[in-house]
């Protein structure tokens, strides 16, 4: 719950309120770090700085590898191109209006230009080349998932349940989708996904939707989690997760609901299993990876559903999404730890303390290594001898 109750909310000071009523047997414990013995240890290449980083807020600003750049961000409005072989600037910008720009949703890099969203309800497009502003447009919510690219459109999931296509070019809007939103939502939307001329994203009313690229056409809703329970909070069914997409099949999870996979096209469900999550799933093709509410890791068949393996040890340590670097899945907690997890039997191989002040967002793959951002700001490009 407590994990729950740091991404929910509409205010600092509501969570205060819902924490306050927590009787003495809910009583949130944090896991102590497992003791692993580690069989390798990475070698840092460099390390930059992307201003202040993102600090205890709510910014899932994953850094970007696209057109021989890492692009990374932070929260109050720094945007850095740097060399993925130095580390060096090769361009930034800042995008700090008077008090804040508030960057929340992104990065994508897309049609040679880096997309960044703002709680401040804007979409952001710079040139990947120089770093010079293209566009900066309203939009209708904060933008707090990454914009996914498409059939010459970026698309962005808000806050207010609209997802909107505008042109890459010039930002202008194209069409707008919306769906409901209730009284009491995670802090959080799920990023779409496309394939296939479809897009889909999971929504803060439970459920998976699908509709057509071209023309913003609904296809489909499919429930992933029905409200249930006597209070507000049992009865959130945010669908937070990204979309993840393996040949026909969508599979996608949402908090107090369900793993799902459906049909990409009929949206017609092939298996359900309980899980409650609102993060990012991984997969390596045959497998799906979940980290629950109570930050359990778990291994799923992504062709039946049946677990085939569940890692308790991490428990509310405030995890990542996990995400695949070097054929090992990966999580980085609250306190600055990575672990290195072995995908058939969930059993630990590896663990770093890499920086106190903690992950917001897991590691990203290059070519020849991969690229961490801590919350204070700071990135790091690392490799793995074995």
């Amino acid at each position: 719950m407590k994990k729950l109750l740091s991404k929910v909310l509409l205010s600092a000071a509501t969570i205060g309120v819902l924490a306050g009523c927590a009787g003495e047997e809910d009583t949130i414990i944090m896991a102590p770090v497992p003791q692993v013995q580690s069989e390798f240890t990475p070698s840092q290449q460099w390390s930059a700085s992307v201003g202040d980083g993102v600090g205890h807020f709510f910014s899932k600003l994953t850094p970007e590898y696209a057109y021989g750049k890492v692009f990374a961000a932070s929260r109050l409005g720094l945007v850095k191109a740097l060399n993925p072989e130095t580390g060096k600037t090769e361009w930034e910008v800042d995008l700090e209006e008077e008090t804040s720009a508030r960057l929340s949703g992104g990065i994508t890099a897309a049609y040679g230009k880096v997309f960044i969203g703002s709680e401040n309800g804007q979409l952001i497009a710079l040139d990947a080349e120089t770093g010079e502003l293209e566009w900066r447009v309203d939009v209708d919510g904060e933008v707090l998932a990454a914009p996914v690219a498409d059939s010459n459109f970026i698309m962005v999931n808000t806050s207010r349940g609209m997802l909107i296509a505008l042109d890459q070019t010039s930002g202008e809007q194209k069409w707008t989708i919306s769906t409901e939103v209730p009284n009491l939502t995670l802090r959080g939307d799920s990023t779409p996904a496309t394939v296939s001329g479809g897009v889909f994203w999971g929504t803060a009313n439970g459920r998976l939707a699908a509709a057509i690229v071209e023309r913003g056409q609904l296809i489909w809703q499919q429930p992933v989690g029905m409200p249930q329970g006597a209070t507000e909070i049992d009865r959130l069914v945010d669908v937070d997760a990204s979309p993840v997409i393996l040949g026909t099949t969508l599979y996608t999870v949402g908090i107090n609901g369900q793993l799902i996979g459906l049909d990409l096209r009929s949206g017609k469900p092939i298996w359900k299993r309980t899980y409650s999550s609102a993060t990012d799933l991984a997969s390596d093709g045959s497998r799906l990876f979940v980290v629950t509410d109570k930050d359990h890791i778990a291994a799923v068949d992504a062709r039946s559903g049946t677990e085939l393996w569940s890692n308790d040890q991490l428990e509310h340590r405030l995890l990542t999404a996990p995400v695949i670097i070097n054929g090992y899945v990966v999580v980085g907690d609250t306190e600055g730890y990575l672990y290195w997890i072995d995908r058939s039997s969930g059993e630990f191989v590896a663990q770093q303390l890499v920086d106190e002040s903690g992950f917001a967002v897991g590691p990203v793959a290059l070519p020849d290594g991969y690229v961490i951002t801590t919350r204070n700001g700071d990135v790091k490009k690392l490799t793995i001898k074995k």
